[in-house]
């Protein structure tokens, strides 16, 4: 048997159905949401990625700003177009695309960022408050990526409580932040963390009822590494050449074979990443409601 497919692209067009309405209920009471989004140089896979945010924002309804800036651009031009966005009264929340240039001091630069306009939920104030907060509303933005895993997965009938999740991957984006949201109360999974440097990896994975593969590494978990029934989702993208036409291509941390064993398996292209985008949209209509004092929710 064939894992049932998480389907990503779906599960999207229906979150950003609803958004629809919320944004147009926020609009016609005078409080417009806006994304906006600093880029810096021409690296196609950020440019792509950037450009997908604004027509994912025209979808909905969300008014799209944007900020391009050259790759020689030095820290203070950076500051500056920070400091812009984070007074602009037209910009509910912000993205600034990683990664940035070698010779920009990231980590700085996401400090700078108003936390209430924190789109990506990767502000060190807004992981603070996820930290402190096991249980209970909050409101601050959430990470974009690990609210969509268990988005995709609950929205296809499975519930995440008492399983355990496997991580592979401790980057910022998805692998030191995602536990705290799969262990808060109402979630209610059990998460082990692990890396490329994990000793005997594949035995941890083989204990896994989740498996969320978020190490940007080629094919890193196989067959061998996943016990029968398991969901499994594939985060990671790796780019490499493809032998048959020399051209590049997006490859998942997840063999495709995989579906041989799994129960659920979310495709990379088509699973994660469409849901990651829906839940950006979801954090700035949430912060605009916020914003207008619950107008729209």
């Amino acid at each position: 048997m064939s894992a049932s497919v998480l389907d990503g692209l779906a599960t999207a067009a229906t979150i950003k159905d609803e958004l629809r309405n919320r944004v147009r209920s926020l609009t016609s009471s005078g409080h417009t949401p806006g994304l906006a989004t600093l880029l810096v140089g021409d690296d196609p896979g950020s440019k792509w990625y950037v450009a997908g945010k604004h027509r994912d924002c025209a979808e909905v309804g969300i008014a799209s700003i944007s900020r391009e800036l050259p790759a020689t651009a030095s820290q203070a031009e950076l500051e500056a177009v920070i400091d812009e966005l984070n007074v602009s009264p037209e910009v509910t929340g912000y993205i600034v695309q990683l990664p940035l240039p070698d010779h920009i001091d990231s980590e700085a630069l996401i400090e700078r960022i108003d936390p209430a306009k924190d789109a990506d939920g990767l502000h060190p104030m807004n992981l603070g408050r996820l930290v402190a907060r096991v249980s209970g509303e909050i409101d601050s933005p959430l990470p974009c990526t690990p609210r969509a895993v268990i988005e995709l997965v609950e929205r296809h009938g499975q519930s995440l409580s008492g399983a355990h999740v496997v991580v592979v991957g401790r980057g910022i984006t998805v692998g030191r932040s995602i536990g705290l949201l799969l262990t808060r109360r109402g979630v209610d999974a059990t998460v082990t963390l692990t890396h490329s440097r994990t000793n005997n990896l594949s035995h941890y994975l083989q204990q896994a009822d989740v498996i969320v593969a978020a190490a940007g590494s080629p094919h890193i978990v196989g067959t061998e590494d996943v016990k029968s029934g398991a969901i499994v989702l594939d985060v990671g993208v790796s780019r490499e050449e493809d032998p048959e036409t020399g051209k590049p291509r997006i490859v998942g941390d997840v063999d495709p074979a995989v579906a041989e064993v799994a129960g659920w398996l979310s495709p990379n292209p088509g699973g994660v990443g469409p849901m990651t985008r829906a839940l950006l949209l979801q954090n700035v209509v949430e912060m605009a409601e916020r914003q207008a004092g619950g107008h729209g929710g």
